[in-house]
């Protein structure tokens, strides 16, 4: 039997946020003009339903009132994707992470390239911290959104940017 793909498209202060459900499971986020995005026609029906916990969480989170999510996520990816997914969600909120860092962690210090090219086919982008990666240094590299709205996203974790909802 096929799986239902359902979507809904929600308010953010990033702009609009594409979610996807498989099953009734959270399975994508994607932001507008985000690289990586598959095409619309992938998206299943518009649905709201699937989304009301995840909308519920996210709406916190913008407004400064969550740190961390407690969702159920279905994830597909290759088993090294799989690994760094799990890596950035042991991120805290309001902390960075290298790609070195990050490809020391998961105990292969020589695969920080790799780490990179996995956190940027993250198929939950806020949900799964990938904004929280950053280059050696703590240059701004790389980011499926774009290096605005990673910029904003930190700040705004660090409390140094104005409040997520104000944007």
């Amino acid at each position: 039997m096929a799986p239902t793909i359902r979507h809904t498209v929600v308010d953010s202060p990033y702009d609009p946020l594409t979610l996807v459900a498989v099953d009734g499971v959270l399975s994508r986020v994607h932001m507008t003009g985000q690289r990586h995005r598959p095409p619309e026609e992938t998206f299943g029906e518009s649905d709201p339903r699937p989304f009301g916990e995840a909308i519920r969480q996210l709406d916190a989170y913008f407004a400064g009132e969550l740190t961390s999510f407690d969702l159920r996520l279905n994830l597909v990816g290759t088993l090294f994707q799989l690994r760094v997914w799990d890596q950035l969600l042991r991120i805290p909120y309001g902390e960075t992470r290298t790609y070195g860092e990050l490809a020391e962690e998961l105990g292969n210090p020589g695969a920080s390239r790799a780490v990179g090219l996995a956190n940027g086919k993250n198929p939950v982008s806020i949900i799964v911290p990938c904004h929280r990666v950053i280059g050696a240094g703590g240059s701004l590299t790389g980011y499926g959104g774009g290096l605005d709205r990673k910029q904003r996203l930190l700040a705004f974790e660090s409390g140094t940017g104005e409040p997520a909802g104000l944007f």
